[in-house]
């Protein structure tokens, strides 16, 4: 989910490891924005080492090291794994920055959202590495939907009855009852009853224009 509508995908498995020495320099066709900088500087507020903070993200030293000085460009999995070890955002990694944002969302503000037969309210500011969302689950929509993608998600029912699959387990979750999971565990939601079902939902994902390139380019599909 993003801050209209959830991009996630039901594409291949983007995880973030040790893979960081077969990524090749960048050419100017597909380079990210430049990061180096920024990497090390927060690596140094965050008073980490450059072996520590290597291992912490299931880099080498040495790629690290790479990364800090412009010597290769990281993927996107990569730029998610460094952001959790430095407490931050790829946004933050990347150098956007984001419009000042009131910490209060009210109600009347909450303007309803519908993509792929569901119904979102925008419940937390925009832009952040958190995003918050109050959905309304349509019976029989997109549950034969199987999404996959980094990040993780909090979800807690508000009325009806969820149906949750986690990998090849099935939970059913009523009003009250919520689930916190990766969301690299391939999952899908689903609507019990023909009313639907309202959920409070939680959210981390890149927060970054091209979070699309690892999330897949359908936007307004939701988890």
């Amino acid at each position: 989910m993003n801050s209209s509508a959830p991009q996630h995908a039901s594409a291949p498995q983007h995880a973030a490891g040790p893979h960081a020495e077969a990524e090749p320099t960048a050419g100017p066709a597909d380079a990210l924005p430049a990061v180096a900088p920024q990497l090390r500087a927060l690596r140094r507020q965050a008073s980490l080492t450059l072996e520590a903070a290597a291992r912490a993200a299931g880099l080498s030293p040495a790629h690290l090291s790479r990364l800090e000085t412009g010597q290769r460009q990281p993927s996107l999995p990569m730029l998610l794994a460094i952001a959790r070890v430095y407490g931050t955002t790829v946004s933050e990694l990347l150098g956007e920055t984001v419009a000042g944002r009131d910490a209060v969302v009210r109600a009347a503000d909450m303007e309803p959202t519908a993509a792929g037969g569901w119904t979102y309210w925008q419940a937390g500011a925009p832009g952040r590495g958190m995003q918050a969302l109050r959905v309304h689950v349509p019976y029989g929509s997109q549950g034969d939907i199987v999404r996959v993608h980094p990040g993780e998600e909090w979800l807690h029912v508000l009325r009806g009855r969820l149906r949750l699959r986690l990998g090849d387990a099935t939970h059913r979750l009523a009003p009250g009852d919520g689930a916190h999971f990766d969301s690299l565990t391939p999952h899908r939601i689903a609507a019990e009853d023909h009313d639907g079902v309202d959920l409070l939902f939680v959210h981390t994902l890149l927060q970054s224009p091209t979070a699309a390139l690892c999330l897949g380019p359908t936007p307004g599909e939701a988890s």
